[in-house]
């Protein structure tokens, strides 16, 4: 290792000036958009019209959508999806292609709620989401370039490194978990970083190419016959005796089903779900390709790495190991690409200080839903079904739920989960709008970085 870092020439700091009017970190032609996209293929021809009569409109064209159509449709129902924008528009494509176990409340806050047996089930559910996608992947044959890289996961205080270790400890005798610590002591065998005070490592843990593997489920769908017509707003849901009616900027369709799969873009077309649901901006950059002794200093293995923070940052090199993405939440309220990358660039150096002086390539964002109680929910609600609320983990958890939301429109008992019945929590006067997030936010940046500099003081 202190061989490799001899190798490294650090750029220079950048002065005060732009490049075409742009932040003197960006390169000169930034692209405002996912990095995965400029990996993609030329899109496939898709239906300029949605069908006017359907068995089951799917209402989002996501990971979500796009697996739910495949159930029904595989079991037998004419299936249509619809999108106000080009198919995977959404946080599908936008996302950082980290694939955890997804469940975010211990076992013991969910056992004070459900009791021990439900909430083994549920925290069950993240492993159950994260060997089916591997199985899907495989049995479709996406190349998406899925790997069980594993996470390193850092502490950014010697308390949370205490916490974490004994979160692994627990999760190997209780919940069957593989997870091992690292000390800072050992650190740079994970992550070429000083910043941190240790952190656990999650070997199953895996990564992909959101953007591949998106494509790969259109492709699967088209392949099974789901027609997908894009930039088709849904402005209306009414039930008429036992079908439903939908009206649509491309005229209305008739449907026996409807699946709502909008996650982080749920509107007022569905106001009971916009109510339980907050839509929060995520915001990632990608970095020029950087030299190969560099990437391998900083990430000496394959791995995602994310941290403690209760902003949290997660970052990776891309597939190819030419760059590093790295992604986090870096204001209080929703802002830009041209904004957010500069202080993403920032805490990214603070991070990696050998990075400052590479520019960032591309600088994006998405926007992801979270519930109030900080689990995945699928239910039905006035006959509607859906699943949303992936708390930022939904790579894999977002396809695993509309997987059994197909099966459950197809009245199969393999359809059931440990989310049913679960109780959709909102909050009084919330319709949608988080107008208590940047406060929110604010104060646990606040205590993040009050931390951060409290450990920093005492290394």
């Amino acid at each position: 290792m202190v061989a490799l870092e001899a190798k490294i020439t650090p750029k220079p700091r950048f002065g005060n000036q732009t490049t075409n009017g742009h932040p003197p970190c960006f390169t000169s032609n930034l692209k405002q958009h996912a990095y995965w996209l400029d990996l993609l293929p030329p899109p496939p021809s898709l239906p300029e019209n949605p069908l006017k009569t359907v068995d089951v409109v799917v209402v989002g064209s996501g990971y979500t959508g796009l697996n739910a159509a495949l159930e029904t449709i595989r079991g037998g129902r004419s299936t249509l999806v619809l999108d106000a924008q080009n198919p995977g528009f959404g946080c599908s494509t936008r996302n950082g292609g980290q694939i955890s176990t997804s469940i975010k409340p211990s076992v013991t806050a969910l056992t004070a709620k459900y009791g021990s047996d439900r909430a083994y089930a549920i925290r069950k559910e993240g492993e159950n989401a994260l060997q089916w996608i591997e199985t899907l992947i495989t049995q479709e044959n996406i190349k998406c370039d899925f790997n069980r890289s594993g996470r390193y996961h850092a502490a950014h205080t010697p308390q949370h490194y205490e916490a974490i270790a004994r979160d692994a400890e627990h999760l190997r005798k209780n919940e069957d978990i593989e997870a091992y610590t690292v000390p800072q002591s050992d650190q740079r065998t994970e992550l070429g970083s000083d910043a941190y005070f240790g952190g656990v490592v999650f070997p199953r843990h895996a990564s992909v190419n959101p953007g591949l593997y998106h494509r790969g489920l259109l492709d699967a769908a088209i392949k099974a016959g789901v027609h997908i017509t894009g930039n088709c707003h849904v402005s209306g849901l009414q039930r008429e005796k036992d079908r439903f009616i939908l009206s649509t900027s491309k005229g209305q369709v008739s449907a026996r089903d409807v699946i709502v799969a909008t996650n982080g873009y749920t509107t007022h077309l569905t106001p009971w779900l916009q109510r339980r649901v907050i839509p929060i901006g995520s915001y990632i950059i990608a970095t020029e390709e950087l030299p190969t002794d560099l990437i391998d200093t900083l990430f000496p293995t394959k791995r995602i790495a994310s941290d403690t923070c209760k902003v949290v940052y997660y970052y990776r090199t891309s597939p190819d190991r030419k760059r590093i993405l790295f992604g986090g939440r870096v204001s209080a309220r929703e802002t830009n690409p041209l904004v957010s990358g500069p202080a993403l660039y920032h805490d990214m150096c603070r991070i990696f200080p050998d990075l400052t002086g590479f520019k960032v390539s591309h600088s994006w964002s998405g926007t992801v839903a979270y519930t109030f109680d900080e689990l995945a929910h699928t239910g039905i609600h006035n006959g509607v079904h859906y699943a949303m609320g992936y708390c930022g983990s939904g790579v894999s958890m977002a396809g695993y739920l509309g997987m059994k939301m197909g099966q459950k429109v197809l009245g199969q008992k393999a359809g059931q989960t440990a989310f049913d019945g679960l109780n959709f929590p909102t909050r009084p006067f919330y319709t949608g709008n988080p107008w208590f997030l940047p406060a929110t936010v604010a104060w646990y940046r606040w205590q993040d970085s009050r931390q951060y500099k409290t450990a920093a003081k005492r290394r």
